[in-house]
């Protein structure tokens, strides 16, 4: 019976140890853009290992709605694949938030395309055609392609859904700012959904960030008139000769303090940057990683 009794108030003593670790552990909680959730993820799990006492909740949803969340004060961190729009900043002024812009990194928006298809390049009017609402390019052979198992040839669109970034700035990028996208695009949650969807269908066309690439589709060259092709990459991005790159961004309402300043210096610093670029993206910075 005694070492019945000691056993038990071993456990108890250790689950309470557990319990007041957990409760001392400040906590961070970070959500919004899906391009952002990989690398948001990992910074999360490295910093552990940096500072054990602070835990980062990460998730994702969209650029807009992790700023909606930061509005709202339910999150510490809005991740942002695009900037805060005026309606958002406007709606943050009304509720007393203070947002303010932290870019993190680099992003190449890439042009996907099925293996089978024999493209390699766009120029951005081209993407203008092919994703724009009143274009008369439908089929690939408008545009003088032949994609072999793409039945009718009909191009197959696959976007992201509105709450998106991405979504945003490829309009804004490509479409222009009176821009309206197609009718009849497949929007997908996530960018892994896009590229998925694009390995599995010979007459899709689609666009999501670089980090998300494989071996199982293509990636397409971008010009603007009269310039070079430019492959994306991580270079591209870093120097701007990539077309459609862009920077990734954190918000915070008003400058980050105490927990939360510490983190956002770490993921900024050499150590945070190589695991941006260890996840495909281009840092804020020149860094020296191994």
């Amino acid at each position: 019976m005694k070492s019945r009794f000691y056993i038990t108030a071993s456990i108890v003593a250790v689950s309470c140890l557990v319990t007041l670790s957990a409760e001392a552990r400040t906590l961070i909680q970070n959500k919004g853009s899906d391009t952002l959730v990989n690398v948001a993820q990992a910074w999360a799990e490295k910093y552990r290992e940096v500072n054990p006492e602070v835990a980062v909740a990460v998730s994702g949803g969209g650029s807009g709605t992790g700023i909606a969340a930061m509005i709202n004060g339910t999150v510490d961190i809005a991740n942002a694949s695009r900037k805060m729009k005026k309606k958002e900043l406007g709606h943050a002024k009304k509720r007393g938030k203070n947002p303010i812009e932290h870019i993190v990194g680099y992003d190449a928006l890439v042009v996907f395309l099925h293996q089978n298809n024999p493209a390699t390049s766009f120029s951005i009017s081209q993407l203008k055609e092919i994703y724009g609402r009143n274009s008369k390019v439908s089929k690939w052979t408008d545009l003088g392609i032949t994609v072999p198992g793409c039945k009718n040839q009909q191009i197959v669109l696959v976007s992201r859904q509105n709450n998106s970034g991405t979504y945003v700035y490829f309009k804004k990028a490509v479409l222009g700012r009176k821009g309206k996208y197609r009718m009849g695009t497949l929007d997908m949650h996530g960018s892994k959904d896009v590229v998925d969807l694009v390995e599995k269908t010979p007459c899709a066309i689609g666009y999501s960030g670089l980090a998300y690439a494989t071996d199982h589709v293509k990636l397409a060259c971008v010009f603007k008139a009269g310039g070079d092709c430019i492959s994306p990459s991580v270079a591209t991005a870093s120097d701007g000769s990539y077309p459609i790159a862009r920077p990734l961004f954190m918000y915070t309402d008003g400058e980050p303090k105490g927990a939360v300043k510490e983190y956002m210096d770490w993921i900024r610093s050499d150590a945070g940057q190589c695991i941006i670029v260890g996840k495909g993206y281009a840092p804020i910075n020149k860094v020296s990683c191994k």
